[in-house]
């Protein structure tokens, strides 16, 4: 199988760049910290994705709750709070696949029963776009899944150990968010825990300051984008084209700078 995750388009998406990375993200170095900071950081960016997912809450109303401790109904708020869990278990835990399934488990806590809780599913998949229900294209077959998921892995965690330019990083994190809502192995919350990754893998490589980046806020704001974006590559997963995928991973590096 070829590899999953590859740096041929590396040259193609710097020259492509519209933005200096390390310039960029020092600015987020100078960020003044309050002690409530990673709260209302982690709070947008985990609202910001489930909106993506069509939870019904507004990003605003999800602040208050976590910083205010506002009580809205609980089935405007179980599912952001699952995830809301997950980014503090990432926080503090490294970015390993042992940990990636445990952070599944607190996401979809209230999206699949338990025996599906971090499981690889065992059902094909289609891939649509909440917001419209159209399908995008169809994620890796069943028969290919449990296979494309392990060698997904054994990359990731060759780029961990890897030294890597900051520009490497924010191609790298962009690749493998898109490489794992191709192969979408889990029954749900696929695109939640996709976009976790991504910063995961940031904050593996650049430190803690990395949870500070907009990302989620970012592709909410520009969903259509996001979603057009990730099907460029074709609708069937053996015939994806990986040539097309440079518009979404120019996509990250544009929300460094998101206000």
């Amino acid at each position: 199988m070829n590899k999953l995750i590859t740096n041929e388009y590396f040259i193609q998406w710097k020259s492509m760049l519209e933005i200096d990375i390390q310039k960029a993200f020092q600015a987020i170095e100078q960020i003044k910290l309050e002690p409530h900071s990673f709260t209302f950081y982690t709070s947008v960016s985990v609202m910001s994705s489930s909106r993506i997912e069509g939870e019904q809450l507004e990003v605003d109303s999800y602040v208050k709750h976590k910083l205010l401790n506002i009580e809205y109904l609980p089935e405007l708020t179980q599912k952001p709070n699952d995830l809301y869990q997950a980014y503090l278990f990432a926080n503090e835990n490294n970015l390993n696949q042992n940990n990636f399934i445990a952070a599944h488990k607190l996401i979809a806590a209230h999206l699949l029963p338990n025996v599906q809780l971090g499981a690889i599913r065992n059902t094909e998949m289609l891939v649509m776009e909440h917001a419209t229900g159209r399908i995008q294209y169809e994620a890796a077959p069943l028969s290919m899944v449990s296979k494309c998921y392990s060698q997904l892995w054994q990359e990731i965690e060759e780029l961990i150990k890897q030294e890597l330019t900051i520009e490497e990083v924010f191609y790298y994190a962009s690749f493998i968010h898109m490489a794992f809502v191709n192969i979408h192995p889990f029954s749900d919350g696929n695109g939640r825990i996709a976009r976790l990754l991504e910063k995961w893998f940031l904050a593996e490589k650049l430190g803690k300051l990395a949870w500070f980046i907009k990302s989620e806020v970012y592709y909410y704001e520009n969903v259509s984008d996001y979603y057009k974006n990730l099907a460029r590559q074709g609708m069937f997963y053996e015939s994806l084209d990986y040539q097309k995928s440079i518009p979404f991973l120019l996509m990250l590096p544009k929300a460094i700078s998101f206000v």
